[in-house]
């Protein structure tokens, strides 16, 4: 509940907090390093080119500076809206980190063969630890912080081909963009609702994450086989789903923190992906039909399931019990996925050469 606030004070101490795994955590990556170093950029090589001195330029970076509306204490923010609120920071954090430390690695792997691209990932990587730090000092807040050190020696990096980085990360800055922004226009119509300063940050972080966005489309659209080709037309649909479902899983776990921004959450998950589906159109050979009867029928079946695997979770069960319990469930969400996988998808270049 949110309580009158009492006088503000400054200096209150922060804990270090751990990272909860859970399968919709945040994942850290590491990909092939030669395979990107030998991408021909050519095809795209002005749009880079433009979109590397709009990073040189850093337009955003006076915008993430802490200001005399933090100088207080928020105490006054209780039970499920203070706990909601901090897990929306420590994924958001942990997801901002993330993206620092490989597109880091990428641009130090680079250097000498692709100065470029070496050069866009570091500028990159300077955007996403600037985030992660503005989210991690609004955890302080809170009284926690994300050891980000730990973080980073003792999480286990999963392998992409460079291929699926491409995919899956303009596809995280794209939906990051819509999130922030939708909140970011819903809060100014209702600024009762703002109950912390860090969302009226949220038209520049989302600017952040457009540009992102814009430099992987050009990445993507650089290279045919990952959009003329049959295979691509597959793994479109299937990052896509991928996202989708994540999303719609997670915003359903958190309908709390929606709640207290004054935000349908159901509403706000559909809105999000039908406009990432639309800006994918714009890079991807194919996207899915997010109109189609069943689509969000069957995102919120898996939704459903997923939260009934939470309840497992909370149990005091052994957890060789709660596995075996959660088995049925896990299958029933792969069923649905396979099902909302098969739904005839939009052939976005045919769209693409309609509007030409």
């Amino acid at each position: 509940m949110v309580t009158s606030p009492p006088k503000p004070t400054v200096g209150t101490s922060a804990s270090k907090k751990m990272l909860k795994e859970t399968i919709l955590t945040p994942r850290f990556y590491t990909t092939d390093f030669e395979t990107a170093a030998n991408l021909d950029l050519s095809r795209q090589d002005t749009e880079l080119q433009a979109m590397l001195a709009e990073m040189r330029a850093d337009y955003n970076r006076h915008h993430f500076v802490r200001n005399e509306s933090f100088n207080q204490t928020w105490d006054h923010i209780t039970g499920e809206a203070r706990q909601a609120f901090i897990d929306y920071l420590e994924r958001s954090c942990v997801s901002e980190f993330s993206g620092f430390l490989l597109f880091k690695e990428l641009s130090r792997k680079l250097k000498a063969r692709s100065p470029l691209l070496s050069e866009m990932f570091s500028l990159m990587a300077r955007d996403e630890a600037r985030h992660a730090g503005f989210l991690n000092k609004s955890m302080g807040d809170f009284g926690c912080t994300m050891d980000l050190g730990h973080l980073t020696k003792n999480r286990t990096y999963t392998f992409f081909p460079i291929e699926w980085v491409i995919y899956t990360v303009y596809l995280s800055e794209k939906i990051g963009y819509w999130r922030y922004i939708i909140i970011y226009r819903h809060l100014e119509k209702h600024p009762e609702n703002q109950f912390y300063p860090l969302f009226h940050f949220f038209e520049s972080w989302c600017q952040d994450e457009n540009r992102h966005g814009d430099i992987f489309k050009a990445l993507l659209r650089s290279q045919p086989k990952l959009w003329k080709t049959w295979q691509s037309r597959l793994w479109s649909r299937f990052f896509l789903l991928s996202v989708f479902v994540t999303h719609t899983l997670t915003v359903h776990e958190r309908t709390n923190f929606y709640d207290f921004l004054g935000l349908d959450a159901t509403e706000f998950d559909a809105e999000v992906i039908r406009k990432t589906n639309e800006t994918a159109a714009r890079a991807f050979p194919s996207v899915l039909n997010t109109e189609h009867p069943e689509f969000f029928h069957r995102l919120h079946l898996c939704s459903d399931l997923n939260l009934q695997m939470s309840e497992i979770d909370r149990s005091t069960q052994p957890k060789w019990l709660k596995a075996l319990r959660k088995l049925p469930l896990q299958m029933a969400i792969v069923g649905h996925f396979l099902q909302l996988y098969l739904i005839k998808p939009i052939d976005a270049e045919a769209l693409r050469e309609t509007v030409r």
